[in-house]
């Protein structure tokens, strides 16, 4: 209705337009609009990954669909009104003729962001939510002050993003969706079974629902599996990969693979007589939802059983069950201290089979008392778990299983449990040794690969399929041709590369450093690098070098560690401004780029990894630990020194500066006129991606990053992309290899490193 009432309504907007652009010059409201941008951007990525670690799922769903359908519906009504008015747009709702379909009359960038705050109500965050909508309202003032939009337009803006934050609550929902209990009462009756009450208890480790039937005679335990429940399958598939198949446990992919394999596994144990909880009935509520039903049994795990009621008799009973599922052939495969319980009628017994196997193996069967004998030590000690484990299965059964006390053969929340005490396994070792003197004692082969090499093979594989992609259509001839001055130009940037990580080395010393010999060390780490990850060889030899120069071994930890903090907190800067930057002659609708957007939406998404994935995060603290132990004295001997200080960022920034002025001169020589954000923005991506990959140098991942940010970012052709990105690592990573060999032997010469 408001649309229809703005075409046909009077143009007397067109004097009130001119009035507003004469309020600010477009020189003070594009760089306020742009920083109000930027920290929108920022915040939005803030919250969405804090409701990712507080696991808000819905929540973040419906305010990423909010925006979404902003965006889109705004394109949709502009294109509507375009042709239905043409060019006779009242000027009541058209101020300018500049603008495409997602910012002519409606601004599809503001419908978004007002789209996401509102369905997201970061109310428990105000301070955020505050500058989130200051964010938006300045930039809605100056779309305004512009000229470039009308009153009624901005009006109608923001209508469409609060209607799409009203229907994505209203489709998404607003809280957990209820269980259908209506349906699970029928499926259970149907069966024979049907309760007089059903109680939800929640989920289940594996993400299913659990609930508790009470019929007439006894109590029932219910599991729901869906189709879409996929909780721990990139583990388990990443396992399959790196352990070998008895060692690996099964992917299940599907439903109905799922299921299949349950009921198999627990029919078996029952056909056993093991004390698992007996399946009942299987059942289906509907093509994507299967039901497990089964006879409550009164349990109580390991994990919550009291020290005193850990009796010998208790671990001898839970051996007679483990021997009595491998006597069976059946393997169970995720032993852990929450699988193993003791019953109210006092038998052991083991739970959560759904991972386990049937006709097992030697190597599955010899897993399985490794993880119990772990288990057991948890709780009563290795001397006590390794009795138990001669007096349930024998010596020679115990000596045996040796080899295979090892991490990557175990559980992963039995392994999350050593955590805890990660000499466990050594202990345990050292006691069968002691009881076994000729136990076999090399570890058996549990890996198929170790992660790191999984890692290394699929960025390897990643690489070369984007850079066979890359070079496909490439003219050949441009490589041979380069600008002499260019090129020299690139080589004069390169040798300042080496000057300014010494410059800043300098800054950040705690004892007076000579600037020749720094220089020296930095081509002696350009040598090392060829052999070790990205970052990794000149963190160690710029750290050898301090410690030979005087500081100590914290000292000089601490002093790299500043200076990977302050090469960290100018990247991320210099790319959301270089990314804002890139695209930022547009001529008022003071929208951000699409870079800027990619930018700021993989920012979020790595912080979320990190954060969220706990492998991730360990990863990341491990290797940060020892720079962030002993930081704070030396930033707090930094800040009573501002010339260290001013040399030691200086020398970073100067180094960011010298390798986007040489990646830009090197693309320059092969004919191409990139923009210098453009580049930047490449560099900084690529670099970041180098530094992630496993490979000497980040060699391939850097190549295929700037190739590809070239021509998708910057547009430069993919002849001109090539050849740039080749000369400028053959001149920053590979000629100063041969000068970085006679360095590094005339520094051990002088034990400077």
């Amino acid at each position: 209705m408001l649309l229809v009432v703005a075409i046909t309504a009077e143009p007397t907007s067109v004097e009130d337009a001119v009035e507003l652009r004469s309020l600010l010059p477009p020189s003070l409201l594009t760089p306020a609009a742009g920083l109000a941008n930027i920290a929108v951007l920022l915040l939005i990525g803030a919250t969405a990954v804090e409701r990712l670690i507080s696991r808000a799922h819905r929540q973040l769903v419906r305010a990423l669909a909010a925006a979404g359908l902003g965006y889109g519906l705004t394109i949709a009504l502009n294109t509507a009104l375009t042709a239905l008015a043409g060019d006779a747009m009242p000027d009541v709702l058209n101020a300018s003729n500049v603008g495409g379909v997602a910012s002519n009359p409606l601004h599809a960038y503001l419908a978004a962001v007002i789209g996401y705050a509102r369905a997201a109500r970061p109310v428990h965050l105000s301070r955020v939510a505050g500058i989130m909508a200051a964010g938006i309202a300045v930039t809605a003032a100056s779309v305004l002050l512009s000229g470039y939009t009308t009153p009624l337009a901005l009006l109608l803006t923001l209508l469409v993003g609060w209607v799409c934050a009203a229907a994505t609550a209203y489709a998404v929902g607003t809280g957990a969706a209820a269980p259908a209990t209506d349906r699970l009462a029928r499926e259970l009756a149907r069966f024979g079974l049907e309760p007089l009450s059903l109680g939800a208890l929640g989920g289940d480790p594996e993400g299913n629902q659990r609930f508790v039937a009470e019929t007439v005679d006894r109590r029932l335990d219910v599991v729901v599996l869906k189709a879409d429940t996929t909780n721990g399958v990139w583990k388990r598939l990443f396992l399959r990969i790196a352990l070998r198949d008895p060692a690996a446990p099964p992917v299940l992919l599907g439903l109905r693979r799922r299921v299949e394999h349950t009921a198999l596994l627990e029919y078996a144990a029952g056909a056993a007589e093991a004390a698992t909880p007996r399946l009942l009935a299987v059942g289906e509520l509907d093509p994507t939802t299967a039901v497990l039903v089964r006879e409550h049994v009164r349990a109580r795990p390991l994990a919550d059983l009291a020290d005193t009621e850990l009796t010998e008799e208790f671990m001898d009973a839970v051996w007679r069950e483990l021997r009595l599922l491998h006597r069976h052939r059946i393997a169970h495969r995720n032993i852990h201290p929450g699988t193993v319980a003791l019953r109210a009628d006092g038998r052991a017994m083991f739970t959560s089979l759904s991972t386990g196997s049937v006709i097992a193996g030697q190597l599955a069967v010899s897993l399985d008392t490794a993880a119990l004998i772990t288990t057991l030590a948890l709780r009563v000690g290795p001397e006590r778990a390794v009795d138990s484990a001669v007096r349930g299965a024998g010596t020679d059964t115990a000596a045996a299983t040796l080899p295979f006390l090892q991490s990557a053969g175990l559980p992963l929340e039995l392994r999350r449990s050593l955590r805890a005490d990660r000499g466990l396994l050594g202990r345990v070792r050292g006691e069968i040794s002691r009881i076994a003197p000729d136990a076999p004692a090399r570890p058996a082969k549990v890996e198929r690969m170790r992660p790191r090499t999984v890692v290394s093979v699929a960025v390897a594989t990643v690489v070369g399929l984007v850079l066979a992609y890359q070079l496909t259509g490439v003219d050949w001839r441009v490589i041979s041709d380069p600008d002499p001055g260019w090129t020299g130009g690139a080589f004069a940037l390169s040798l300042l590369c080496m000057v300014a990580p010494a410059l800043a080395l300098t800054g950040f010393s705690p004892v007076r450093l000579p600037l020749r010999r720094t220089v020296l060390v930095q081509y002696a780490a350009s040598f090392i690098r060829i052999a070790t990850p990205a970052g990794v060889g000149s963190l160690a030899v710029n750290t050898r070098y301090l410690t030979r120069a005087g500081a100590t071994g914290p000292q000089a930890v601490a002093a790299v560690g500043v200076s990977q903090l302050a090469g960290l907190i100018t990247h991320v800067p210099l790319l959301v401004l270089s990314a804002y930057l890139a695209e930022a002659a547009y001529p008022g609708d003071f929208a951000p780029s699409l870079t800027l957007l990619v930018v700021i939406g993989v920012l979020s998404v790595l912080v979320a990894a990190v954060l969220v994935v706990p492998p991730l995060r360990r990863a990341v603290l491990e290797r940060a630990r020892p720079y962030v132990r002993g930081m704070l004295p030396q930033l707090l001997d930094l800040l009573q020194q501002p010339r260290r200080m001013v040399l030691g960022v200086g020398g970073t920034l100067l180094l960011t500066v010298g390798l986007v002025l040489c990646l830009y001169a090197s693309v320059a020589a092969f004919g191409a006129t990139p923009g210098l954000a453009a580049v930047a923005v490449v560099f900084l991506a690529g670099n970041a991606i180098g530094s992630a990959a496993p490979s000497p140098g980040g060699l391939g991942a850097v190549e295929a990053a700037l190739i590809g940010g070239l021509t998708a970012v910057a547009g430069v052709p993919a002849a001109s992309a090539l050849s740039g990105v080749l000369l400028f690592r053959l001149l920053t990573f590979w000629i100063p290899v041969l000068p970085g060999w006679t360095a590094f032997n005339l520094l051990q010469r002088a034990e400077a490193i």
